[in-house]
């Protein structure tokens, strides 16, 4: 049965996650861990990276993990990374392209409602963008072209989310007594980010094959993380599986996007979502 789990091993490969010291990033590291990877933990602060180093830390050898202040929006900051990994001996073998903004609705009474089309904000626009579109063109364009160059190809992963395949359901946010002009919504950005990085993964996923350099995609639904009772009742309600996802529940697909055990899959993107886009 051993033999069968091979495929899934990472032991000697080195990956980069970026936005490591989110709550998902730290999962994703986790899995890569277990799989025997190094890891090196990329995010904008370097506190929020020290947390993660230590939560980490007590599941996994210490050894096999590595923290870097990189800012995604920042091509000099990128390979500014990229040149310190090399001098250091280490060859970037798997990307995970996980840094995002992610808005949280909340609606206020008697405050103009930003999150809504008519009143985003284009600096929002920009910024949002920037960390969780540019950000992972610049980190592909950086480290996807080091995959190249190696001759030892690698694998791109980009972290997209199910709001990548519909649109999302804007009744979920819904507070009563707000008048329509005041009620929150999800900002445009998040679903153009998302869905623009499945462009993104099918672009580079053709683009360096002949390279051995493989892209796919990952599209995780909601995870639950404290969420209100109401909303959570609404979410789950539009979920066949019936409830939102346990935070360590995508660790084996990144384990298996991220191995030889999906050696002829390029170019796809996998929603996990309890079944929420096909009901």
């Amino acid at each position: 049965m051993a033999k069968v789990f091979e495929k899934f091993s990472l032991s000697g490969k080195t990956a980069l996650i970026t936005g490591a010291a989110g709550l998902l990033g730290m999962r994703h590291a986790s899995a890569l861990l277990e799989s025997g990877a190094t890891v090196v933990l990329t995010d904008i602060t370097q506190e929020g990276l020290a947390a993660a180093e230590k939560t980490l830390s007590q599941e996994a050898d210490p050894s096999y993990i590595r923290t870097v202040v990189m800012d995604v929006t920042k091509p000099e900051s990128i390979s500014a990374v990229s040149d310190r990994l090399v001098i250091d001996g280490l060859h970037i073998d798997i990307l995970v392209n996980n840094a995002a903004i992610d808005p949280k609705v909340k609606g206020d009474q008697g405050v103009l409602e930003t999150s809504r089309l008519e009143n985003f904000p284009l600096e929002q626009w920009d910024l949002q963008m920037a960390v969780g579109l540019t950000g992972a063109f610049l980190c592909s364009q950086v480290f996807g072209s080091a995959m190249v160059n190696s001759g030892k190809g690698g694998v791109i992963l980009n972290i997209a989310s199910d709001l990548s395949v519909f649109s999302p359901d804007q009744r979920l946010y819904r507070i009563e007594g707000l008048s329509e002009d005041m009620q929150p919504v999800k900002p445009v950005t998040y679903s153009v980010i998302k869905a623009g990085l499945i462009g993104l993964t099918r672009y580079l996923a053709t683009y360096w094959a002949d390279k051995g350099v493989r892209c796919n995609a990952l599209s995780p639904g909601g995870v639950f993380n404290g969420q209100g009772d109401e909303f959570v009742m609404r979410l789950t309600s539009l979920i066949p599986l019936g409830r939102m996802a346990d935070v360590d529940e995508y660790g084996a697909a990144i384990q298996f996007l991220c191995s030889d055990a999906s050696s002829y899959m390029n170019g796809q993107n996998i929603v996990m979502d309890g079944g929420r886009s096909v009901w």
